[in-house]
C-alpha cells in the first residue's frame, strides 16, 4: 500500500471515529470526502468495514456495564428486557438490510444523494430541538419493547446514506418519550448489533472483490476509527445533554451545502 493511499484511508478513518457517533452521518461523511479524495473502495466495502472500529470504541468505554448486562442476562429481570429491548430495536435494519443491501449500495451510495440527506436531516433536527417533548424515559434501561422496536425502525432511514444511524435512532427515541441524554445512550447500545452485523455482512457479500491494499486500508481506517470514537463517545452525552442538537444540525447543513456546490461544480 503506498502512502497516499494509507493518508487517505487514515483521514476518512478519523472521519468515521468522530462522525459515527453524531447525528451528522459518518457514512455521509465517508462518502462525500471518499468521492473529491478519489478515493475508490470495491462495493464500498470500506465505508461499512472501518465503522467496527468506532464501535469497538463503545465496547471498552461501556466495557464494565457490558459485563454487568452479560451477569445480569440470566438472573436480573430488567437486564434482561434492557437486552431483549435492544435485540428487537435491531430486528428491523436485519430485515432491511439483507433484502435492499444491493439497491443501497449501487444506488443510494450517491454524494447527490448525500447532500440532500444532510440539509433536509438537519432541518429536521433543527425542528426536534425546539421541540419540547414530554418525556417519560429517563433511564436507557427502562425503554419499553414496543418503544424500542418503533425507535428500531426509525434506524432503518439511516439506510439512505446522509441521513444518520444515530440521528435516526435519537429523534425515533425522543418522538417516543425519552429524554435526550436517555436518547443518546440508547443510540449508542443499538449501535453495536446494527455495525457488527452490517460488519460482518458486508464482508461475506465482498470479501472476494478485496485486494490485498484493499485490506492495509481498512486496517488503517479501521484503527483510526477506533481511537477517534474514543474521544467522542468519552464526551457526547455530557454535550448533548448542555446543548442539545442544533450544532449538529447546521454542521449537517453547511456540509450539505457545500457537498452540491461542489457536486454541481466538479461533478
Amino acid at each position: 500500500m503506498n502512502l497516499t493511499l494509507a493518508l487517505k484511508a487514515a483521514l476518512l478513518g478519523f472521519i468515521e471515529g468522530l462522525t459515527e457517533f453524531l447525528p451528522v452521518s459518518s457514512t455521509g461523511h465517508l462518502i462525500l470526502f471518499g468521492h473529491y479524495l478519489g478515493f475508490e473502495s470495491p462495493g464500498h466495502s470500506f465505508e461499512v468495514l472501518i465503522q467496527l472500529g468506532a464501535i469497538l470504541a463503545i465496547l471498552s468505554v461501556y466495557f464494565g456495564k457490558l459485563l454487568r448486562l452479560a451477569k445480569g442476562m440470566f438472573s436480573d429481570r430488567r437486564s434482561q428486557m434492557f437486552i431483549l429491548a435492544i435485540l428487537l430495536a435491531f430486528l428491523p435494519a436485519v430485515v432491511i438490510g439483507v433484502f435492499a443491501h444491493s439497491f443501497i449500495k449501487s444506488v443510494l451510495f450517491s454524494p447527490l444523494v448525500v447532500c440532500v440527506s444532510l440539509i433536509s436531516g438537519g432541518l429536521v433536527l433543527l425542528v426536534v430541538d425546539e421541540t419540547r417533548f414530554e418525556a417519560k424515559v429517563h433511564d436507557v434501561m427502562d425503554v419499553p419493547l414496543l418503544t424500542a422496536l418503533k425507535i428500531g425502525l426509525f434506524q432503518c432511514l439511516a439506510m439512505i446514506p446522509g441521513v444518520s444511524r444515530s440521528g435516526a435512532t435519537i429523534v425515533g427515541a425522543m418522538l417516543m418519550g425519552t429524554n435526550k441524554r436517555t436518547a443518546a445512550e440508547f443510540s449508542f447500545f443499538l449501535a453495536m448489533p446494527t455495525m457488527v452485523g452490517a460488519f460482518a455482512y458486508d464482508l461475506y457479500k465482498n470479501y472476494k472483490l478485496l485486494a490485498v491494499d484493499d485490506v492495509m486500508a481498512v486496517g488503517v481506517g479501521f484503527v483510526v476509527a477506533f481511537f477517534a470514537g474514543l474521544f467522542v463517545v468519552r464526551g457526547f452525552l455530557d454535550f448533548v445533554s448542555r446543548h442539545g442538537f442544533t450544532p449538529f444540525a447546521w454542521w449537517r447543513i453547511v456540509v450539505g451545502c457545500f457537498g452540491l456546490a461542489a457536486w454541481f461544480v466538479f461533478g
